[in-house]
């Protein structure tokens, strides 16, 4: 009986890992285009959360997203950008206005999201949950390409400041040992 309660602590804490993951995948979201969807639809890939603008000294970001993406997307990689106009209202533009500039301008090919909340009274539930005060990296967004890396299984893994370039050598250490777990 004793060895049962020894290990129930850590069966706890798996079960609320577990528990806080799924929970992440079934946060309801809309594609660019307006669709309903969540990260469930990124099962079993490695994700790494992006909140994107197209009018801040970062956007260039966007280049090196691509490649990332580019370069990782047939190991399980997935880039999912989130448009947000919180920051100075560097993303003014319409669903339909950042898709055409995201793709004439640095050729995204990876998954854009409808523009949402990332602080404040109106932020979005997936946000909320990435950052909030239970969150494994609790905090405000900092400013625009702010970065998480999930796992295959929804887990949040690392959070990178939006300063951190999508080249940056941890960044892709991080997103190479996710896609080597199971």
């Amino acid at each position: 009986m004793m060895r049962l309660f020894r290990w129930l602590p850590l069966t706890a804490l798996f079960a609320m890992t577990a528990f806080a993951a799924s929970t992440l995948r079934d946060i309801p979201l809309k594609d660019i285009d307006g669709k309903e969807t969540s990260l469930k639809s990124f099962d079993g890939k490695v994700v790494l959360v992006v909140n994107v603008a197209s009018k801040c000294g970062l956007t260039p970001q966007y280049e090196g997203l691509e490649k990332l993406y580019r370069k990782f997307k047939d190991q399980g990689l997935v880039i999912v950008g989130f448009p947000c106009n919180d920051f100075g209202a560097q993303e003014p533009g319409t669903a339909e206005e950042i898709k055409s500039f995201c793709s004439t301008k640095y050729d995204v090919s990876f998954p854009l999201m409808g523009k949402l909340h990332v602080k404040g009274a109106e932020q979005h539930a997936l946000y909320a949950a990435l950052t909030g005060k239970d969150a494994k990296f609790p905090g405000d967004i900092e400013w625009n390409f702010g970065k998480f890396l999930l796992g295959k299984n929804g887990e949040v893994l690392h959070r990178f400041s939006p300063r951190t370039t999508p080249d940056a050598a941890d960044l892709t250490r991080a997103i190479e040992a996710a896609l080597k777990t199971k």
